[in-house]
């Protein structure tokens, strides 16, 4: 019985000392875990739909965006910033993109501005006519010009380039030049900036309106068209930078509640410094 009591102190010992071990060999586990896992980790997959102006922007920016976070994967699509304000308020799209502002209407969506850019007149480079007045541009739009030797140019008969319903660039051009949708008398009928770009570049006596950064970045490539000015000022992102071309809009990402988790991360990171060499590539103003 002796012998037992004089072992049980050793016995203790040896006990607290193995649970030292575990405790030490537990503690270097987490540490460990912490080093090789980041507990901030962005994990998850987002949807955005919109704006044919916004897309190609948000599309850059995803691209940097999932390399930064290999574990996430972003979906962009088109169809018109009505789109993109419908899916956002019905949650069919995690963030919706709007090349506008929200409307009164539209007062439930969060907006958050990530570039700006404007909306100009654009005519085929061989194309003679330098200029145009705004009344000149209604008279067209409405088919009381209908030939282009009328405004200065050759004798050709003018192919009206017109935007699709549901499309911002056609709301702001409507608003800017006082035009109600039934007023015009268009001849070709696009969706995106692409599909105008295309028609009036493919043909030397249209005319069409679009983005400004989707104007100049295809000029600078080489594709024959040409910036008209508005009001006398020059169409450019210079111009749109400094508030001096009357015809500007911001480029807006939309969300039906304050974001969290993901969506707050990527809209806050296209809003950032981190992408305005993006923006400014596709010839579009960043956002101070």
């Amino acid at each position: 019985m002796l012998h037992r009591l004089r072992l049980l102190p050793i016995f203790a010992l040896i006990g607290l000392l193995a649970a030292g071990c575990g405790q030490t060999g537990s503690s270097d586990a987490g540490s460990n875990t912490s080093s090789n896992a980041s507990p901030d980790a962005l994990t998850g997959k987002l949807s955005l739909t919109g704006s044919s102006t916004v897309a190609p922007l948000v599309a850059e920016i995803a691209k940097r965006f999932e390399s930064d976070h290999p574990e996430v994967r972003i979906d962009v699509q088109t169809g018109g910033s009505s789109r993109g304000v419908a899916d956002a308020g019905r949650g069919t799209a995690d963030i919706g993109m709007a090349s506008r502002a929200l409307k009164a209407s539209e007062s439930g969506l969060q907006s958050f501005t990530i570039a700006r850019d404007g909306i100009c007149v654009i005519l085929n480079s061989d194309n003679p006519v330098k200029e145009l007045t705004e009344a000149q541009v209604v008279d067209i739009y409405t088919g009381k010009i209908s030939n282009w030797n009328q405004v200065g140019g050759n004798n050709a008969p003018i192919t009206v380039v017109n935007k699709a319903q549901g499309r911002s660039t056609l709301e702001l051009f409507l608003e800017y030049f006082e035009l109600e949708a039934e007023q015009v008398a268009a001849d070709v009928v696009i969706g995106d900036n692409e599909q105008g770009i295309k028609t009036v570049s493919g043909n030397s006596n249209a005319i069409g309106y679009v983005s400004v950064g989707a104007a100049e970045y295809n000029a600078e490539s080489g594709v024959p068209i040409k910036l008209l000015p508005l009001n006398g000022v020059a169409a450019n992102i210079e111009t749109v930078a400094d508030g001096s071309f009357p015809l500007n809009r911001p480029l807006n990402l939309l969300t039906n509640a304050p974001p969290e988790g993901l969506k707050k991360a990527f809209i806050n990171y296209a809003k950032s410094p981190k992408v305005h060499d993006l923006v400014r590539d596709l010839y579009f103003v960043p956002v101070k």
